[in-house]
């Protein structure tokens, strides 16, 4: 009895990771664990030593947790509704399927062009949508058979969508990001602006690895054929349009200098391109032609995806609205774009509320859940031994970062990305605060590690949501009229394993290089450089002296005051006559009270 009693913490935790390999849903798994074991520690509690503090009356505390600011009453939590809605608003409205023609159109001439734009398009999806389900299904419904079509390999098509799609999770608006930012206590802002970077050098990677093996493989990713690019030629007249915006934003940028200041750059890029994009809208409608194809294309699809991201990551790093109020900003312009195409239906709308619905209930009895088995997990000390064990780790800072991503890179083999969240995050943040760790960088790389959760094989969601759109059958294409065959699980799973590595890369680029994120903080000051001016005053005499006149030097060596100067020395004259002194009393004597 002795034994359990005082190892409690550990046991506790082990049965809560066997329920959720059984299979049991998380939410109840975390609540009837935490149930239970509070019931075995109130009965054990003599037996403890002093390492258990429950007690009956502590159940009290559960209606606080639930309805307090951790839960109920949380504003941060409330942006994951928001930006659920918009991702599916936009998947809905076809503005992943207009990107994904446009794109390849641009990048079709060179090998591995379709990849490319699946690429870009996922990071922009993934800045517009924040939601890994929808901009995986969207690419496997529209990319993956164009891909087939014109000869891709399997693997290497299934890989770079369910890799793509997986960028919604790292770069902002990310759900992700709000949910460790709910529990590591910070910022969602400094969330977003730390894991920007990050976010765009693992788009960067991916790309370089489709270049790699264009390079290798050449057969195993084409150029589209001449018959398949119906954008015809243009490049150049794109480069023109692009070369003209960029005049035209530094020169609005140069006229807000002395009113805008720091914002000057951002407005004088929003000139450029609102401009542009009105110019290439008159071209394509008056038929003025000034304009290739597609320019005209690129231009047009390119910019509304684009102001939506700035009207909600720009307002949130500018400090002109919270994540809350960016996300809110960005349904409404979901709506507004997908109105503008005509796509705004009542069963688009009852689609899109449905899902949030769904998403938002299972995020909220999941953290109802782990405020249950935290309430009996820290009664039992469970997050001293945590603390102890993982601080007790060999090398300091860097054993404990290696550490923590090998157990949650382990753990994402098993858990979903908001298990892990809900459960081992709020377990390791006091041990990295302890060690001097950011929390805002510690929350972007496991922000990184959590990714691999949607691409390990074989429970990874990405690739379940890949699975469930991709032909299991041979069918006819019906462009070519010719027979394709089906992809296997298997292709999926072995397209997925280098992304997988090149998400491992990321997370050692992170910690090596952790200024990546450590940006949000802005430029280093340093206090060497910084003076300190005060404005001029007049000059104070010495304590016993007489003031100064105007800043003159004060009186010295019992030198007379200036003429017009007050003698401070002296109590204060009304124009009455000065009055006499009073005796000093004889203390010789006894006092008289008559």
């Amino acid at each position: 009895m002795e034994f359990i009693a005082q190892n409690m913490a550990p046991i506790m935790f082990a049965s809560l990771i066997v329920f959720l390999l059984i299979g049991y849903p998380v939410a109840f798994s975390l609540a009837a664990n935490g149930l239970l074991f509070f019931f075995i520690g109130v009965v054990l509690s003599p037996y403890s030593g002093g390492s258990i503090n429950l007690a009956w009356p502590l159940l009290h505390a559960l209606p606080d947790n639930f309805y307090g600011t951790r839960v109920m009453s949380n504003d941060t939590l409330l942006a994951i509704p928001f930006f659920t809605f918009m991702g599916i608003v936009l998947e809905r409205s076809g503005m992943a399927e207009d990107l994904l023609d446009t794109i390849g159109q641009l990048f079709g001439p060179i090998r591995g062009g379709l990849a490319y734009a699946v690429i870009f398009v996922g990071a922009l999806l993934a800045a517009t949508t924040g939601v890994v389900a929808a901009s995986v299904i969207a690419m496997g419904l529209i990319s993956l058979p164009i891909m087939l079509r014109y000869g891709y390999d399997r693997r290497v098509a299934s890989g770079v969508i369910a890799a793509s799609g997986t960028l919604a999770q790292i770069i902002p608006p990310s759900l992700v990001l709000i949910v460790l930012a709910d529990q590591l206590g910070r910022s969602v802002g400094d969330m977003y602006a730390g894991a920007l970077i990050p976010g765009l050098v693992l788009t960067g990677l991916y790309m370089l690895y489709i270049l790699i093996m264009s390079i290798v493989r050449p057969n195993s990713m084409p150029a589209l054929p001449p018959e398949a690019r119906t954008l015809g030629h243009g490049v150049m007249s794109l480069i023109v349009a692009l070369l003209v915006t960029g005049a035209i934003a530094y020169g609005a940028y140069r006229y807000l200098a002395p009113t805008q200041g720091d914002n000057a750059d951002i407005l004088g890029f929003a000139v450029g391109v609102i401009v542009i994009y009105v110019v290439a809208v008159l071209d394509q409608r008056l038929r003025i032609n000034m304009m290739s194809k597609l320019a005209q294309q690129v231009v047009i699809v390119l910019i509304p995806p684009l102001a939506l991201i700035f009207l909600v990551l720009g307002t949130i790093f500018l400090g002109i609205a919270t994540p809350t109020e960016g996300g809110a900003m960005g349904a409404v312009g979901a709506l507004i774009m997908a109105a503008m195409k005509g796509r705004l239906t009542r069963d688009v709308v009852n689609q899109a509320l449905a899902s949030t619905t769904r998403l938002s209930s299972f995020v909220l009895f999941i953290l109802i859940g782990a405020r249950v088995f935290s309430l009996t997990f820290y009664g039992v000390n469970g997050h001293i031994w945590v603390e102890h064990l993982l601080i007790s780790l060999p090398g300091g800072e860097t054993g404990f970062l290696i550490g923590v991503n090998i157990l949650v890179f382990v753990l994402a083999f098993f858990l979903d990305f908001f298990e892990l969240a809900f459960i081992i995050v709020p377990l390791l943040a006091p041990a990295a605060d302890k060690l001097g760790i950011d929390l805002i960088w510690f929350g972007v790389l496991l922000g990184v590690n959590m990714q691999t959760s949607f691409m390990h094989p074989p429970f990874g969601f990405a690739l379940f949501y890949l699975r469930s759109v991709a032909a299991r059958v041979p069918y006819l294409d019906r462009i070519t009229g010719k027979q394709i065959a089906p992809v296997s699980t298997g292709q999926i799973y072995w397209g997925a394993v280098p992304f997988v590595l090149i998400q491992v890369i990321m997370i050692g680029l992170t910690i090596a290089f952790p200024q990546m994120v450590m940006r949000y903080k802005g430029p280093a000051v340093e206090p060497s450089t910084i003076d300190i001016k005060l404005p001029d005053m007049p000059s104070l005499s010495p304590l016993g002296t007489p003031p100064a006149d105007n800043g003159a030097a004060p009186a010295n060596d019992g030198a007379p005051a200036a003429p017009g100067t007050p003698d401070l020395s002296q109590p204060p004259s009304f124009g009455d006559a000065p009055a006499k002194p009073a005796p000093a009393p004889d203390l010789s004597q006894p006092p008289k009270f008559n």
